[in-house]
């Protein structure tokens, strides 16, 4: 009974097959839930799929519903005695829409197919492959040790990639449900493919729309242009005023201020490069005098996610009625989320756009979160991946993308600790969706070992 048995035991759950075998279960459940055709499945993911892994651990479970939500949440828990650490973990079972059409020819959104190092499929990477590898490396210690050395508690929701509609509320009216000491829990891109990584909170992601309602109908671009006000040409010079053309926001009330020294140290050491497949950065974007990493992790950025006017696929030579589009500013904490819109409403009257209306682009929005990377759980954790890898993780104060992880650190008090079993080539939310093996099975130690550290000494309190 060792660490180093319980880590073995994980690495042999990869090399024996049965990670594949339970990923590609998981995998074949087309989990939308963007999709109201998938209700069904998304039911089945958690109260047959997920619940009979729960119980695999000496979880009890409970179903919990809400409303708002697309799908069923299921909580486990395993109870091992007072005065122990109390983690809770985290996984959302629902995809982004398959687009099967669209994979490479020999690749499937609901099937997975194992080439070129690479397992694809929807989910491999976000996130069923990610749970899937926390909840084996909870088995391999369990069997292990015959016991985990902390009590656990586990959160299955079926709605991430919509918002997380009514995980809030589940999460408000089950506060003493959700107790714990800190999540631990795995979404997201690793810094690179080869370097571990924790992240302590997320970027905060505001949905903005914005559109010019002119007037009823096209008119002739011949008989009415230079008569008529153009709303696709007016609303691109309003969006011109929000970001300049390098990327840099021209909104003061949308950017951080200082970037805490903590922050600065720790992002010092990560080096954000374009490895075999990414794009390649272009390093004259954002705002100027910060590193990549600081870009990324410490800033904020605004982009033009879609734009309609006219008629796009068949264009006709008419002043088009009405313009629209949406923008999205991810922000880091300093930002007040209350004062996006009113600062917006404010920059584009000053400017000369009163005509340009605005809204937030859906109900839910992710909040920033951030774990100063000198707190005492961010520092355990670092110790106990490094001890696992020989090498020191890469520490961010939170990642670039957004989850619900002010639902945890603010609504639950908790500390949260991310460590991602993907890298940022995987084709997230994209078609081709894929898992490095070599990432899958380096996490599967990497929780072990973190998992066996959690029933020793040394804890933070």
């Amino acid at each position: 009974m060792s660490r180093e048995s319980a880590i073995a035991r994980a690495a042999q759950y990869f090399d024996g097959g049965t990670f594949k075998t339970d990923l590609a279960r998981r995998v074949a459940i087309p989990t939308e839930s963007q999709n109201p055709e998938r209700a069904a499945d998304l039911a089945r993911y958690v109260e047959v799929e997920m619940k009979a892994a729960f119980e695999a651990l000496g979880m009890t479970c409970r179903v919990l519903r809400h409303p708002k939500a697309r799908g069923p949440f299921l909580f486990g828990e395993r109870f091992e005695g007072e005065g122990l650490p109390t983690v809770l973990g985290y996984g959302h079972g629902d995809v982004i829409r398959g687009f099967d059409a669209n994979w490479k020819p020999g690749l499937k959104p609901w099937e997975i197919v194992e080439t070129d190092g690479r397992y694809y499929g929807r989910g491999t990477a976000d996130n069923k492959g990610q749970h899937t590898v926390n909840l084996a490396a909870l088995g391999a210690v369990l069997k292990t040790r015959g016991r985990l050395g902390f009590n656990l508690k586990w959160l299955i929701e079926m709605g991430e990639e919509v918002g997380s509609p009514g995980l809030r509320e589940v999460c408000a009216e089950h506060k003493d449900l959700f107790a714990a000491d800190v999540l631990i829990a795995s979404d997201g891109p690793r810094l690179s493919i080869e370097r571990a990584t924790i992240k302590g909170g997320s970027r905060g992601a505001y949905p903005v729309d914005l559109w010019i309602d002119a007037r009823e109908g096209g008119h002739h671009s011949g008989n009415w242009g230079g008569l008529l006000s153009s709303p696709s040409v007016q609303l691109v010079n309003a969006i011109s005023t929000i970001v300049s053309p390098t990327g840099q926001i021209r909104i003061p009330e949308w950017l951080p201020g200082a970037i805490p020294d903590s922050v600065k140290r720790a992002l010092a050491t990560c080096d954000v490069e374009s490895g075999p497949g990414d794009p390649i950065i272009d390093p004259n974007w954002g705002e100027p005098g910060l590193s990549a990493a600081e870009k990324v992790f410490a800033w904020c950025s605004f982009d033009i996610l879609a734009m309609t006017a006219g008629n796009p696929e068949s264009p006709v030579n008419a002043v088009p009625p009405r313009a629209w589009a949406r923008g999205q500013l991810r922000f880091v904490v300093g930002v007040n989320p209350d004062g996006i819109l009113p600062a917006l409403r404010r920059h584009l009257d000053r400017h000369g756009f009163p005509m340009v209306q605005i809204a937030q682009g859906r109900d839910e929005i992710f909040q920033a979160t951030r774990l100063d990377p000198d707190h005492p759980w961010a520092q355990w954790a670092k110790a106990s991946i490094a001890r696992t890898t020989n090498a020191p993780p890469a520490m961010l104060p939170n990642s670039g993308g957004s989850l619900p992880n002010d639902i945890f650190s603010e609504g639950l008090g908790l500390p949260t600790i991310w460590v991602p079993h993907s890298y940022p080539g995987c084709s997230q939310h994209a078609p081709n969706e894929h898992l490095p093996l070599s990432v899958a099975r380096e996490g599967l130690q990497v929780m072990a070992g973190l998992y066996w550290d959690l029933g020793e000494a040394g804890v933070p309190k």
